[in-house]
């Protein structure tokens, strides 16, 4: 019977083992990329907090609004917007998320933009943002969002002490995240250098229910 040498053995299964490998990158790369894709399409929409405001005093009822934006570059941008469900018109917070992998997470970076009066109901028309670039935007350094799978969607906070914030005397910012194929739970606080809390919900985050 043939037998091949030593060495042919060796650089075959050498071979074998690279092939093995890079298949293995590839396809974890893949599913990295999926999973991008499934955070950013469970959080599209719009969604209000109506029904807990009903329930809840506590509670305002806010709108909230995610679209997808500059698609054509292939990275993964959601503009966002908040307001008062009845004044829609003058929303108190805009952001742009950016979703990237992050060590077998998704990271959800926050950048403002400059002069956002001028993005005020955009999301009605996303393509508006064509005319201008990513390079645009404002990071808010340290107040990113961290998100994990878990068995119902995706779960995630900010890093400790990380997102710095002055609103209402507040020294710095922390934000919980759960995210459902029909709402996504959101409880933003703001503590002092004493880490007493100076706004935000005190009971428990908003639930914000989608709407389509």
């Amino acid at each position: 019977m043939h037998r091949l040498p030593l060495y042919s053995v060796i650089l075959l299964t050498l071979s074998l083992l690279a092939c093995n490998t890079q298949k293995k990158a590839i396809q974890s790369q893949a599913t990295e990329i999926n999973k991008l894709d499934q955070v950013q399409q469970v959080m599209i929409g719009s969604y209000d907090s109506s029904s807990q405001a009903e329930r809840d005093s506590n509670y305002y009822n806010i709108s909230l609004h995610m679209y997808p934006i500059w698609q054509s570059t292939g990275e993964h941008y959601l503009y966002v917007e908040q307001a008062l469900a009845n004044k829609q018109e003058s929303p108190y917070r805009q952001r742009v998320y950016k979703l990237i992998q992050d060590n077998g997470r998704i990271a959800s970076i926050v950048y403002t933009l400059p002069n956002p009066e001028e993005f005020v109901g955009k999301w009605k028309n996303t393509q508006y943002f064509d005319q201008f670039s990513p390079d645009m935007l404002i990071l808010r350094e340290g107040c990113a969002v961290y998100l994990d799978s878990t068995d119902y969607g995706w779960k995630g906070s900010t890093n400790e002490k990380d997102c710095k914030s002055s609103l209402r005397g507040a020294s710095y910012a922390t934000s919980i995240v759960s995210i459902y194929s029909d709402r996504i739970e959101s409880w933003d606080q703001g503590f002092d250098s004493d880490d007493n809390q100076v706004w935000g919900a005190t009971l428990g985050g908003y639930i914000f229910e989608k709407l389509e």
